[in-house]
């Protein structure tokens, strides 16, 4: 393929988008917030203790309540899930973590409609969740 002017620009310009975002305050706070996170003693303990659990939750799934350790395990799992959840630590990561997502969602999103308004965007991971079926409307659902 030959190199046009063209695309050299496009490649120059895709390097400086990459660039602000990495030198984005939504990233360092990403970065801050996850090197915390991976320090904090209390939590990783807390998160591996999590992981275990949910092993032995994903084993009790295969047999459903019919194991019997189903009602135990279960909620021995979401015990901990919530116990990780409420952690300081784990908190501001998911915060940072949404904050640069949404970040990332919007630059998407303006990238796409600069080629087209057409175009759909996932956000949040919810693409098709108020759309209908992809058609446009034309199958008679409600298309929005």
């Amino acid at each position: 393929m030959l190199a046009t002017v063209e695309i050299i620009e496009l490649l120059d310009l895709t390097d400086e988008l990459s660039d602000m975002i990495n030198q984005s305050e939504q990233m360092i706070n990403y970065i801050e917030k996850k090197k915390q996170l991976k320090e904090d003693e209390a939590a990783q303990k807390l998160i591996k203790a999590f992981e275990e659990k949910k092993q032995q939750y994903e084993e009790v799934q295969r047999f459903g309540r019919y194991h019997p350790d189903y009602r135990q395990i279960t909620k021995e799992t979401r015990l901990l899930k919530r116990d990780v959840d409420m952690l300081d630590a784990v908190a501001k990561f998911k915060i940072a973590e949404r904050e640069l997502q949404m970040l990332l969602d919007d630059i998407s999103e303006k990238i796409a409609h600069s080629v087209s308004k057409q175009i759909m965007v996932p956000r949040d991971g919810a693409l098709f969740t108020d759309v209908g079926c992809g058609h446009g409307g034309s199958c008679g659902c409600n298309a929005s």
